[in-house]
């Protein structure tokens, strides 16, 4: 089992930018998929973004496509997520996400971090 925690999370204007962390721990961060999803107020919790535990490649969800950027430091046990062009329609809780395969990050996965509030006013 991998323990995430995220930061990064606040208030930023439409248009801003905010880059969350994500800290995994509790065992070895290689071979370790991850990813990001997103939550607002009485709807699914849905995918945003994951990464190949090399990194070497990313899913987007069409959303966020060309405006996000997931990337991780494996030295630092980190995976980021770059939110740029911000739109009022991003405001959701993030959460980070890990698991053992690219499929399972993006249709299930079995770590979850607390969550980390994203709020962009018009």
């Amino acid at each position: 089992q991998v323990q995430l925690v995220e930061s990064g999370g606040g208030l930023v204007q439409a248009g801003g930018s905010l880059r969350l962390s994500c800290a995994a721990s509790g065992r070895t961060f290689s071979g370790v998929y991850m990813g990001w999803f997103r939550q607002v107020p009485g709807k699914e919790r849905e995918f945003v973004a994951a990464i190949t535990w090399s990194g070497g490649n990313a899913l987007y969800a069409d959303s966020v496509k060309g405006r996000f950027t997931i990337s991780k430091n494996n030295n630092k046990n980190t995976v980021y997520l770059q939110m740029n062009s911000l739109k009022p329609d991003d405001t959701a809780v993030y959460y980070c996400a890990a698991d053992k395969s690219l499929h399972s990050v993006v249709n299930g996965p079995s770590s979850w971090g607390q969550g980390t509030q994203v709020t962009v006013s018009s």
